[in-house]
């Protein structure tokens, strides 16, 4: 365990007790989180992250505070980071929530927040030898609407969906939106290749609105390869060539197998290696 946490701009020890049962963030989920890798006093996309943070905050009808800027957040992220020491490979956790009172109508719409981070080994964010064994989490949807592409702290869809992974000895599973249709996966977005093109579920399928996917997006075809956002079922994954998995923390992971279907990581590798050295 680290041994600070930030807590409104306060550092406080890390055990130490914040929420209680008039919560609203524990109560509903009513919040938003960012799960941020710092690299050498730097915040990896930083401006993704807050743009995400700030464009959610919206959304959910928070009043912001003057103070509460990308700038003043990366100072204090990088201000916890110092005071635990992780100077090094670090993955922080900067978590917004509404404060207490009110049963469905809230008395305070200004976010409480609460910065932790965690030291990461220097191997963590490569590209892993081994490749992945995912598949399906059959017991729940995601629906397709402008919540399902927040960061939301109401997770309970994935968090099943992780219990059932771990459970069936997978490495992760995909989660499904109301069409049946392929959304992202417990912690990542889902991209695959076939015939030399990169696809990716567009937003309107449900899934969140990655880091890693928007950059993979704005940088992958400048540098000629071909990417698109397209509706994806399973069928298309089993006549897929490449499968991998994208987030902020563990950029591209590859996908070994899906379904019986196995996969190698020849583009993925490709990106990897040539286009994603300055987010390492």
């Amino acid at each position: 365990m680290s041994p600070f946490i930030n807590f409104n701009g306060v550092f406080l020890p890390s055990g130490t007790a914040i929420l209680n049962a008039d919560n609203r963030g524990f109560r509903y989920g009513d919040g938003l989180f960012e799960t941020i890798r710092v690299k050498d006093d730097r915040l990896i996309l930083g401006d993704f992250h807050f743009e995400r943070l700030l464009k959610g905050a919206a959304l959910l009808r928070f009043q912001l505070p003057v103070a509460f800027t990308a700038e003043n957040l990366t100072e204090q992220v990088l201000g916890l980071c110092k005071k635990n020491g992780h100077r090094g490979l670090s993955r922080v956790r900067l978590v917004i929530f509404r404060g207490d009172g009110g049963l469905y109508d809230p008395q305070d719409h200004r976010p409480n927040y609460i910065i932790q981070s965690w030291p990461l080994p220097d191997g963590k964010g490569s590209l892993d030898e081994n490749g992945l064994v995912i598949d399906i989490f059959p017991d729940g949807r995601k629906s397709c609407d402008s919540l399902s592409n927040l960061k939301s702290n109401n997770y309970l869809l994935y968090a099943l969906a992780a219990l059932y992974a771990g459970q069936q000895q997978l490495d992760d599973c995909l989660v499904l939106n109301s069409y049946d249709r392929i959304a992202d996966s417990t912690i990542s977005n889902l991209f695959w290749c076939k015939g030399g093109e990169i696809h990716t579920p567009p937003l309107s399928e449900g899934c969140v609105a990655g880091i890693m996917r928007r950059w993979l997006l704005e940088t992958l075809p400048k540098a000629g390869f071909s990417l698109h956002e397209k509706e994806t079922g399973v069928e298309d994954l089993l006549g897929a060539e490449e499968i991998f998995l994208t987030n902020a923390i563990q950029p591209i992971r590859w996908v070994k197998a899906f379904r019986g279907a196995s996969f190698g990581n020849r583009i993925a590798a490709a990106i990897f290696s040539e286009h994603m050295r300055s987010i390492r």
